[in-house]
């Protein structure tokens, strides 16, 4: 789940923060998750967060992260929940469908839910 309901621990470097899973859900060892962590973060551009924490991340850092932390289960099926909430800046969903599609390898399915209030901000007609 991508959604300010699911923080990142905020105690904890970015790259620990996506690693967690890969580690104690498949018992990877450290050094292979940071490794692994740092080539997801190197798709975003966004090696040089790996080592901060939450609080020192822009809106669409922490949003990338959150997403690379939510793929992290097998066979992820993400719950982005409104997502303009994370990112309040944003005038359309852009940012957020280039993100989706930067990763769109590590899981199974996305989907987003947010308000039909911000549907024309997606470009959408038919939202639900």
């Amino acid at each position: 789940m991508v959604s300010l309901d699911a923080p990142l621990i905020s105690n904890l470097d970015v790259w620990i923060n996506i690693a967690l899973i890969k580690e104690y859900h498949q018992n990877l060892p450290r050094a292979e998750a940071e490794h692994l962590v740092f080539a997801y973060l190197r798709r975003y551009g966004m090696e040089n967060t790996a080592y901060k924490r939450n609080p020192a991340l822009t809106n669409r850092e922490r949003f990338c992260v959150m997403l690379l932390r939510a793929a992290m289960v097998a066979d992820a099926v993400i719950v982005i929940d409104k997502p303009f909430t994370i990112i309040p800046d944003l005038k359309d969903a852009s940012f957020i469908d280039e993100a989706i599609k930067t990763g769109d390898d590590l899981f199974d399915e996305c989907h987003i839910f947010d308000y039909t209030w911000n549907k024309e901000r997606y470009r959408m007609n038919d939202a639900y």
